[in-house]
C-alpha cells in the first residue's frame, strides 16, 4: 500500500469504545496519529453492531451467530469533500451455551470485524489521496 506525504490524515473521534478501537486502528494505517492541522481530515460514524444467527440445532439453539459492522465516512480537504462512502465487514462466531465463552468469541469477531473495516476505509482514502497527489504533480 502506498504510504507518503499524502498520508497526512487526522482521524476525527469516533463515538463509542468500538470507535475508539477503529480510530485507533486507522490511524496506525495513517502512521500515526495526526492533529487537526493535517491536510486531509476522516470523519467516520461506526453503527451499533448487529447480529443474526447463522445455524441452529434441531432443538432450535443457535450454535453460529453473525456479528456485522458498518461505517459511514467522508475525507475531507480543507472544505472540500473528496471523497465518502460506506463499507460493511461482518465475521461468524461460535454461540455456546456458556457465556463467557459466548462472550469471548463475539468480542474477537467484533475486533476481526473492526480491522476489516480499517483496511476497507484506509485503503479508499489512500487511493483517493494518492490519485489527487499524481494530478496536482502533472
Amino acid at each position: 500500500m502506498y504510504v507518503g506525504s499524502d498520508a497526512d490524515i487526522y482521524v476525527a473521534p469516533i463515538s463509542g469504545i468500538n470507535g475508539i478501537e477503529l480510530r485507533n486502528a486507522l490511524n496506525a494505517k495513517f502512521g500515526g496519529a495526526h492533529d487537526e492541522t493535517a491536510k486531509y481530515k476522516l470523519t467516520v460514524t461506526l453503527f451499533e453492531p448487529t447480529t443474526q444467527y447463522k445455524a441452529l440445532e434441531r432443538t432450535g439453539d443457535a450454535t453460529w451467530q453473525e456479528v456485522s459492522l458498518r461505517a459511514t465516512y467522508t475525507l475531507t480537504m480543507g472544505d472540500t469533500v473528496i471523497t465518502t462512502g460506506t463499507d460493511i465487514a461482518s465475521e461468524s462466531y461460535t454461540f455456546v451455551r456458556y457465556l463467557v465463552a459466548s462472550n469471548a468469541s463475539y468480542n474477537n469477531a467484533v475486533k476481526n470485524s473492526i480491522g476489516v473495516l480499517a483496511d476497507k476505509i484506509s485503503a479508499r482514502a489512500f487511493a483517493t489521496t494518492h490519485s489527487r497527489a499524481v494530478t496536482a504533480e502533472k
